[in-house]
């Protein structure tokens, strides 16, 4: 079992650095990404309310080695949106990808959400194939979307 814990505003510099670098080896360092989001610099202040709430995990020495959240995601009737799921090239095919979606999947069942969405991109294949073995199914484009880069979109009751 992983030991998950809320984000503090001490984290809030390695969870930015954690998306952008990410981000960036993928070529989404781009307008139309969170990696130009204006709250990107202090997601703590965003996150951990009852509608919102984001989780990292650390490895053995307290470094942030990836992070997950979820925010109500208005348009859709019961639903919140999966955030930021990021890992740190290390932590990456070590299976915490799944570990994390089932962790925040539980969090927002206890939240009182029935669905879940989330955005993604085409650039990022291995989370697609998370998403996918997940049981998370594909959808059209809802007109609501903010990342106007953001191509594909997935959604999996919970």
């Amino acid at each position: 079992m992983i030991d998950c814990r809320e984000i503090t505003e001490a984290d809030n510099a390695a969870v930015a650095a954690l998306v952008r670098d990410n981000l960036k080896a993928r070529g989404l360092d781009i307008p139309g990404t969170v990696y130009f989001d204006e709250g990107l610099e202090h997601p703590s202040d965003f996150y951990n309310n009852d509608e919102r709430r984001y989780y990292v995990i650390e490895d053995d020495g307290g470094q942030v080695i990836g992070g997950i959240g979820f925010a109500r995601f208005e348009p859709m009737k019961d639903t919140a949106e999966l955030q930021k799921l990021y890992l740190s090239d290390g932590a990456k095919g070590s299976g915490l990808g799944y570990v994390l979606i089932d962790f925040v999947e539980e969090k927002r069942r206890e939240a009182g959400y029935k669905v879940s969405y989330l955005e993604t991109h085409d650039n990022l294949q291995a989370a697609i194939h998370i998403y996918e073995k997940k049981g998370y199914v594909e959808i059209e484009r809802p007109k609501e979307v903010v990342h106007s880069t953001m191509n594909r979109f997935f959604r999996k009751e919970l």
